[in-house]
């Protein structure tokens, strides 16, 4: 038989003065109860002021309602005790009917199930007196403004958190999108103007010309470098030399962008300094087509698939549509779901 659950959802306090008041809405895991109380980790509440949820830690079927409990795939945008009803049930989650392309995880969610104290709880008005009816009205009107004040409270918390949320990676994004402007700028720049010379002192000045001096970059995204070799051709020899030589390597939690590596590279091979800016650009936060990127698995699924030592995936983004990510080695995931980390938006090969 499986295992269930109790839970309570705070609906109302007669007294502000009331230690649970604050957590009007609030779904809480009961730890005991005694005659007139349900015991809390934090706080006890009087029976009659709470909403009995019992729960069945299982796969939930389509149509049933699930409760939320261990919220990790909704990016914040959720949290405890929120209420879905169920359209899809697959092997790794659930797609949800309340939101589009909503899937909850399995371990993120219990199945909600019928109770005879849910039930009890129920207020029957017809069989109230006038005075029992007029003093249950205004106590529900006092909590319902209570409500509307909390509920618009928090709202306006979570707008404004969310919205400081996108003007910062707004701004972390569009100063990346500047610095390797700058970067591709610097690279033309250098590469068709500064002459720094002949380095060796074998040859004399006069035989160097500098119109016979090349720049080529040698990129290897896979070890994430940029080397740059500056050679010249001696007009005595007529021999092909490397003159200079410079090397830029991404850090490993760091996003590979090879029109900043190449900016390094070739300033280091000149001798130039190397502006801050191209050491500590600011992670890239807005998925693009033709970004590399790395996904991670959920743990159900990989070890579902005995892929014990690799629960991530490198993946290339072909196309963003249709609420999904379309990958270019033919698979997909849900934007709203996917947990992806940008780790090369080099983007060449679509022509940025």
């Amino acid at each position: 038989m499986t295992e269930t659950k109790k839970y309570v959802r705070i609906k109302k306090a007669k007294s502000s003065d009331l230690a649970y008041s604050v957590y009007i809405g609030r779904v809480f895991t009961v730890i005991g109860e005694n005659e007139n109380e349900y015991i809390l980790h934090s706080v006890n509440v009087l029976k009659e002021d709470a909403e009995v949820i019992v729960t069945e830690n299982r796969k939930a079927a389509v149509g049933e309602r699930v409760l939320l409990t261990a919220p990790t795939n909704t990016k914040g945008k959720y949290r405890v005790g929120d209420v879905f009803t169920v359209k899809e049930s697959g092997e790794t989650g659930v797609r949800v009917a309340e939101i589009e392309f909503m899937t909850l995880w399995h371990k993120e969610y219990e199945v909600i199930v019928e109770n005879e104290e849910a039930d009890e709880m129920k207020i029957d008005l017809n069989a109230m007196g006038y005075d029992e009816l007029m003093a249950h009205g205004e106590a529900v009107m006092e909590a319902i403004k209570k409500r509307m004040f909390q509920e618009g409270y928090r709202s306006a918390k979570q707008a404004q958190r969310k919205l400081a949320r996108i003007n910062a990676e707004k701004s972390a994004q569009a100063r990346h999108d500047e610095i390797v402007e700058q970067a591709k700028a610097d690279v033309e720049e250098l590469s068709s103007t500064f002459r720094p010379g002949c380095p060796s002192l074998i040859y004399p000045p006069s035989a160097f010309d500098p119109s016979r001096q090349t720049v080529e970059f040698i990129v290897n995204s896979k070890k994430r470098t940029v080397v740059v070799l500056i050679t010249y051709v001696s007009s005595i020899t007529k021999i092909k030399n490397v003159a200079f030589r410079g090397i830029a390597k991404a850090a490993p939690s760091d996003c590979f962008n090879v029109h900043i590596g190449r900016a390094i590279a070739l300033r280091r091979a000149l001798g130039l300094a190397v502006p801050d800016e191209y050491l500590n650009a600011p992670q890239p936060t807005e998925v693009r087509v033709g970004d590399v990127v790395r996904g991670k698995y959920e743990e159900s699924y990989y070890r579902y698939e005995d892929r014990l030592s690799d629960d991530s995936y490198e993946v290339q983004i072909k196309e963003i549509a249709e609420g999904r990510y379309h990958y270019v080695e033919g698979s997909y995931d849900f934007i709203d779901s996917a947990d992806l980390t940008i780790i090369d938006n080099s983007r060449e090969e679509v022509g940025e």
